[in-house]
């Protein structure tokens, strides 16, 4: 019986949650608005950072920090363009010293980080970081961060159960309420394929207008897929699954995009916070 109401009461939450992106025109699953999302997000990502922070792990290496927003506000700005709407989100990149960690994410509103794991192993080149900074924006774009909120709180079944404390040793101890603690927690759930392929096309298109080589999404990964096989945490991989054809479909894009990466116009930069 208990089974058949939690399947009950999730089937009637999908039915109520389901809405249109504007982006990509497909049905996402949608109990947390973009609003509530980035809101939410505001003050996950404040408490998230501020531990870290105290602790001296938040742009730490200026030629670092200057290489990565040099490179995540051309994207930006290209973003801006493939949303106006986006020109008022508080758009901020910190970059977290953390050499275990290979990961990097993007919460609803533009607020990211990445760890200093990925550019230390990956070792990539501009081009290659320009594809997971553009990947990560994408996912804001395409409201894949309110997405997997929505099904972080789902998942309680219970909305109002979901105020939590985390218990993480990176963070330290963070009591948020339900909204807020789903921000942190939809970071740590993998992506769908669907959201994946989506980011994938957007973040390649966004990457190549940015004046990127859309070449370096296919080289990115077999760097990822190397780096995997061996003993590295790799976070990147386990919230971003990789389909067997994942590159063999980057590569097929990449003749669509060259024209966008062989055009001589300038490329603009996004202010960033």
């Amino acid at each position: 019986m208990k089974r058949i109401s939690i399947a009950l009461t999730l089937a009637i939450l999908a039915l109520a949650g389901c809405e249109s992106n504007p982006v990509t025109g497909r049905q996402q699953f949608m109990l947390v608005s973009e609003g509530t999302a980035i809101s939410e997000s505001k003050v996950a990502y404040a408490a998230m950072l501020q531990p870290l922070a105290k602790a001296g792990k938040i742009d730490s290496n200026p030629a670092t920090v200057a290489r990565v927003h040099e490179i995540t506000s051309r994207l930006i700005a290209q973003a801006v363009k493939y949303r106006p709407e986006t020109q008022n989100w508080e758009w901020s990149v910190k970059v977290i010293d953390d050499p275990k960690t290979v990961n990097a994410w993007c919460m609803a509103g533009g607020r990211m980080a990445i760890y200093t794991g990925l550019i230390q192993q990956i070792k990539p080149t501009d081009d290659e970081l320009a594809q997971v900074m553009g990947h990560e924006i994408s996912h804001a774009l395409a409201k894949h961060t309110a997405e997997r909120m929505s099904r972080a709180m789902a998942m309680q079944v219970g909305l109002g159960a979901l105020a939590m404390t985390q218990q993480n040793s990176q963070y330290g101890n963070l009591t948020l309420t339900g909204a807020q603690a789903a921000a942190i927690v939809a970071l740590e759930l993998p992506n769908s394929r669907t959201a994946e392929s989506e980011a994938d096309r957007i973040g390649i298109e966004l990457a190549a207008k940015a004046g990127y080589d859309p070449h370096a999404a296919v080289t990115l990964w077999e760097k990822m897929a190397r780096l995997g096989g061996g003993k590295s945490r790799i976070d990147f991989l386990s919230t971003h699954p990789a389909p067997v054809k994942r590159m063999e479909t980057l590569a097929a894009l990449v003749p669509q995009m060259m024209p966008y990466y062989e055009d001589k116009s300038p490329r603009p930069s996004y202010p960033l916070r």
